[in-house]
């Protein structure tokens, strides 16, 4: 008897530490209604630049157009929600002797991260930027693609985030609590949505399919550059699709467009979305968006991220072209 007592409380503990398993997630994006259905099933992950704004009401006007209640400033959180300072997402690591800043974090600083958010093994994850701009979605992006990097795949982004969150006028809060550390573990690193600077190279010479930029348009063509990288330019033989493109305002926020809208986007780009595809920008941050677009949402399982991008890139003085080259 007490060994059978023994093995139900076992049991009992182990399904606890596993999460919702029951639940599936409809896909990558998940919008406002979908997550207030299933909001005590999933763990939130809320992206915001400034912690303090969890703690005061979001601010509403009356629209003198529409006479609707509209968002003027994003405050609260979703309840139960815990803050991610995306700072803390990247670190600075060493590559063949050079210091590379902005990269994925080794598997175990990765871990010990995403449990100090209290996520444990088999939860539902939800990720909600603040929805304001593209940069925000690519910071969502870029979480998402790490942690698809160590293995994870119940996960979703919210589309339009905390702007689309209060924009539908859901149930928010302002109460801050600590989270408990959880148990998620990583997985085996997948390799296949990685890409180094020698398959970027590679790439560049037309050796391993495409190559897309997703810089703004003056970037690319080494009009302006980011204080990231030593040189303007872009890396030879690279498509554009810049970031500015990847999302359009829905109610306040800034949303993903549909798979049709990308699909006809890319064709008019030139960039295919069968091929097999290398996403960079300067750190891997806007690069992240379009890997998510290409990957998660057009089902381009070819397509990895070129994590340093340009970055690294220069930093190990390998070549880029502007216009007058």
């Amino acid at each position: 008897m007490n060994r059978f007592i023994a093995i139900v409380t076992a049991a009992a503990l182990w399904l606890l530490t596993q999460g919702v398993h029951a639940l599936e997630l409809p896909g990558p994006l998940v919008d406002a209604d979908w997550l207030a259905a299933k909001l005590d099933q999933v763990k939130v992950l809320e992206l915001r630049p400034d912690p303090r704004s969890f703690a005061v009401e979001p601010q509403y006007a009356i629209s003198r157009q529409t006479g609707r209640k509209v968002l003027v400033e994003v405050g609260g959180h979703v309840p139960g929600s815990v803050w991610v300072d995306f700072s803390k997402v990247r670190v600075t690591r060493e590559i063949a002797g050079q210091k590379v800043g902005l990269l994925i974090p080794a598997k175990a600083d990765f871990e010990a991260l995403v449990r100090s958010w209290g996520v444990n093994r088999g939860d539902a994850i939800v990720l909600v930027p603040l929805g304001e701009s593209i940069g925000d979605l690519n910071e969502a992006a870029r979480l998402y693609w790490q942690f698809k990097y160590y293995g994870e795949d119940r996960i979703a982004i919210l589309n339009g985030g905390s702007s689309a969150w209060l924009s539908a006028q859901k149930p928010f809060s302002t109460q801050i609590s600590a989270p408990v550390a959880g148990n998620w573990t990583a997985g085996a690193e997948r390799t296949e949505i990685f890409a180094s600077s020698e398959d970027t190279a590679l790439a560049s010479a037309g050796k391993g399919g495409q190559l897309v930029d997703a810089r703004p348009i003056a970037q690319h063509y080494g009009l302006s550059k980011s204080g990231a990288v030593t040189k303007a330019g872009h890396i030879a033989g690279s498509k554009l699709a810049a970031a500015e493109l990847l999302s359009r305002t829905s109610g306040g926020a800034q949303v993903y467009l549909d798979a049709a809208s990308y699909t006809q986007l890319m064709a008019k780009l030139g960039i295919s979305t069968k091929e097999p595809t290398i996403s960079y920008c300067n750190t891997g941050h806007q690069a992240a968006g379009l890997w998510f677009v290409m990957s998660e949402l057009l089902g381009n399982k070819g397509t990895k991220l070129y994590d340093g991008s340009l970055h690294q890139w220069t930093l190990e003085k390998r070549p880029v072209v502007g216009l007058a080259d």
